[in-house]
């Protein structure tokens, strides 16, 4: 008989390929070889395909927009413009090639323009201005030479990957012969994922660029250092601690001696400069290095470790005061979920990939969600009332301690080094990371209601360069991706708990400020922590401190 046609949502799975990888280990640690392969098993997963589309775009095009700014590493190989392009490239293009990216071989290159013929035998012309970025990649991830001619970039024979212009106005009369652009398939590499973090189920993730070139899931097998965007941490362990988003911390160098032969450690901030007494929320939105480590000292670094094991960061951290500032690993997925337990009320979840499983009988023999759920199933629906199930997830850190760090991210979005992300035009907050020498970028952020996480970086870590950072390389996908999966949704602003007061204060000084003056927030207290108006002392104190223009952007 007829085969019945794949449903649209298993074709969209299907296209999944690092989130169906993460699926059948699961079930494989589950269930057993035999059980996975033999069982008859119906799987239901957490995937939303909007979202899982949306993060797939966010990231090739953010990888993209990082390989071109940093130059052109050759054809994928030389051949000869006088055979078949698609035997000569046979087993050099990867199978999941972005959409309307196509093979072609260079025919002949001039001054103003380079010719190619498609694998279908069609021509095609690639003009001098689309090969202007194509300058030569050095070491470091420096640029050569700018292009002066078309010669320059290419050589006939060269195999290379090109897509069609959308609008061709380069002498489109004149030459009848359509224009396309230079293409390349970056070499470094990231992840993106989002989660819902009231119940941790994972509803995207796109573990690289491409599934078919390399199946190593960047979002949950690569241990990376999270530089800056372990921070949060860091100043959730002192809100806990009698700090609050006003206090007072000295922005001045810090010099501490390693031990023997070992030298003396001396962080820095990003800009080489220091900003006196700051507060605490100012140390979250420009991301200031030398409070920070002040901050973790001050608490003790075993605090700080003892947060990161309940957020599920890192589960045995050394206590040096290196790990304030992200030295230590973590995997995308572990830091996304953490940054959910800030949103969600400081409610511990755990990431879910698979919601249900049922046997070939149709018994569920795996469920997420265990809750008891009496009247949801068995007699029908007749019109009663929803039944309300128990929130049992238990309390990783005080809900308000954990949305004051919200509040201090949301301004990191709105005045600091996640300014890119406020392009969205939706309440949003997180923080960026970079790591030393730039090897790893990070941004990880959240919504309400939707928690998402961005890495980009080398498998084999070296440079991004020395103008990339957290800013420039992570946070423009993590806005691409929030800007497409929120469209539409209305702006909800983040959630305030029981036992905050909202005070008026200056957003530099942190001291109390009358209602419509300029530079003011509504700054998050407890009860008690409220701070207070006093003439500024004489002979200097922190009001003093000649404000500077937020540049920090690691």
């Amino acid at each position: 008989g007829p085969v019945a046609p794949r449903p649209a949502r298993a074709t969209e799975i299907a296209r999944a390929g690092h989130f169906v990888a993460e699926v059948r280990r699961r079930l494989l640690r589950e269930f057993g070889e035999a059980g996975l392969y033999g069982g008859g098993l119906s799987v239901r997963t957490t995937l939303d395909p909007r979202l899982q589309r949306a993060a797939e775009n966010a990231l090739r095009a953010g990888l993209i927009a990082y390989d071109r700014r940093h130059g052109w590493r050759g054809p994928l190989a030389r051949g000869d413009p006088d055979l078949p392009v698609a035997a000569q490239l046979a087993g050099r293009v990867p199978a999941d090639l972005p959409a309307g990216w196509r093979p072609a071989v260079v025919a002949a290159a001039g001054a103003e323009e380079a010719r190619i013929r498609l694998a279908d035998g069609a021509e095609g012309r690639i003009p001098l201005a689309e090969l202007r970025w194509a300058r030569r990649r050095l070491p470091e991830q420096r640029l050569g030479r700018r292009v002066g001619r078309a010669a320059e970039a290419l050589s006939p024979g060269d195999l290379v990957l090109v897509e069609r212009l959308a609008a061709d106005n380069d002498g489109a009369l004149a030459d009848p012969a359509p224009a396309f652009g230079l293409r390349q398939i970056p070499d470094v590499d990231g992840a993106l994922v989002a989660l819902d973090p009231h119940s941790g189920r994972v509803l995207a993730l796109s573990g690289g660029f491409s599934f078919a070139v390399s199946r190593f899931d960047r979002a949950t097998q690569a241990w990376r250092q999270p530089g800056s965007a372990f921070k949060p941490v860091v100043y959730l362990a002192a809100l806990d601690r009698g700090f609050g988003p006003s206090s007072l911390i000295l922005d001045a160098p810090f010099v501490i001696d390693q031990g023997h032969r070992l030298g003396k450690w001396k962080p820095a901030n990003y800009t080489g400069t220091f900003h006196g007494p700051s507060t605490m929320r100012l140390g979250i939105e420009r991301s200031r290095n030398l409070m920070t480590v002040r901050l973790a000292r001050r608490i003790g670094m075993d605090t700080v470790a003892d947060y990161a094991r309940r957020l599920g960061v890192v589960e045995r951290m050394p206590p040096l005061l290196s790990m304030a500032l992200g030295a230590g690993e973590t995997t995308l997925l572990r830091l996304t979920t953490a940054y959910a337990m800030l949103v969600n009320g400081g409610k511990r979840v755990v990431p879910a990939f698979i919601d249900r499983v049922q046997d070939r009988q149709g018994r569920t023999v795996y469920r997420h969600d265990r809750r008891a759920c009496p009247g949801c199933v068995g007699e029908g629906w007749r019109g009663q009332d929803e039944p309300v199930l128990a929130d049992d997830r238990p309390q990783a850190v005080d809900p308000r301690s954990a949305y004051q760090i919200v509040s201090m991210l949301e301004g990191a979005v709105r005045r600091g080094t996640g300014r890119t992300v406020g392009a969205v035009g939706k309440p949003l907050a997180g923080k960026t990371g970079t790591t030393d020498r730039s090897f790893d970028c990070w941004f990880v952020g959240f919504s309400p209601d939707l928690a998402a996480g961005v890495y980009v970086g080398f498998d084999a870590p070296r440079t991004l360069g020395r103008s990339e950072t957290g800013a420039s390389a992570a946070a423009p996908i993590f806005r691409d991706f929030m800007a497409a999966a929120l469209a539409g949704a209305p702006a909800i602003p983040f959630r305030i708990p029981p036992g905050i007061r909202l005070v008026r204060v200056d957003a530099r000084s942190g001291r109390p400020a009358p209602e419509g003056g300029a530079g003011t927030i509504l700054e998050a207290f407890k009860p008690g922590g409220e701070p207070v108006a006093r003439a500024p002392e004489r002979g200097g104190g922190a009001e003093r401190v000649a404000p500077r223009r937020p540049r920090d952007l690691n």
